[in-house]
């Protein structure tokens, strides 16, 4: 097991939750609180990264973000280097990828939530933005703590964006998914398989917890 690539896969996974949490919230719930062709744009932009190749994806950002494009070449003049080939770059790969697996499991859960509770609410007096920290963002609780596993468990086995976008630096963009490529190259099966049983059961247990928890929470309510 490469101890160095399962940290920094670790650290990868909780910032780019942590992120994905802070943008996909009020992102959700705009989308889920009305309907138009605007909303609809958006919402197949967040999912586009489920039906897109990861490579794809991953190249188009190694071209953003490198020295061929305006945008590309200011990052750099503003941080001094690129931010491909680094573990900023992946944090920004791994937020884009992994969008939909934090915005769509909350829109779910906030359209879930019936209207009549916030209108209530809102002939009480209650400001909009109390009633989504005090009613909606309660109640679609659940669906937020499965979006954040899933994003999380998703960037843990991050591999084509990861490849494309980081390469393969040790202590920089080497994740155990990389690891894993670069052991079954090597022809050390004992050290991937080890790799891969690591990635496996991480990701279904993860899973587990998710339904195990969602049938323990319909048998409550039901």
């Amino acid at each position: 097991m490469d101890s160095e690539a399962l940290w920094l896969t670790l650290r990868l996974a909780l910032t780019t939750t942590a992120l994905l949490l802070a943008i996909a919230l009020p992102l959700a719930w705009w989308i889920a609180s009305g309907t138009g062709a605007v909303r609809a744009l958006v919402q197949a932009v967040v999912a586009l990264p489920l039906v897109l190749p990861p490579t794809v994806l991953g190249f188009y950002l190694l071209v953003a973000l490198g020295p061929l494009t305006a945008p590309g070449r200011l990052i750099i003049r503003l941080l001094g280097h690129p931010l491909a080939f680094s573990f900023s770059g992946l944090v920004v790969g791994s937020v884009l990828y992994s969008l939909p697996f934090a915005v769509q499991p909350m829109v779910a859960g906030f359209r879930a939530i019936d209207p009549a509770l916030a209108e209530v609410a809102s002939t009480l007096g209650a400001s909009p933005l109390r009633i989504f920290r005090t009613i909606t963002l309660p109640l679609a609780k659940p669906s937020v703590i499965t979006a954040a596993v899933l994003t999380f468990t998703h960037t843990v086995g991050e591999f084509g964006v990861v490849l494309m976008l980081g390469g393969n630096i040790p202590g920089a963009t080497r994740t155990l998914s990389i690891a894993l490529y670069d052991q079954v190259q090597d022809f050390n099966y004992a050290a991937a398989n080890r790799t891969a049983g690591v990635l496996l059961a991480f990701s279904l247990l993860t899973l587990i917890a998710v339904y195990w928890r969602g049938a323990a929470r319909r048998s409550v309510l039901g």
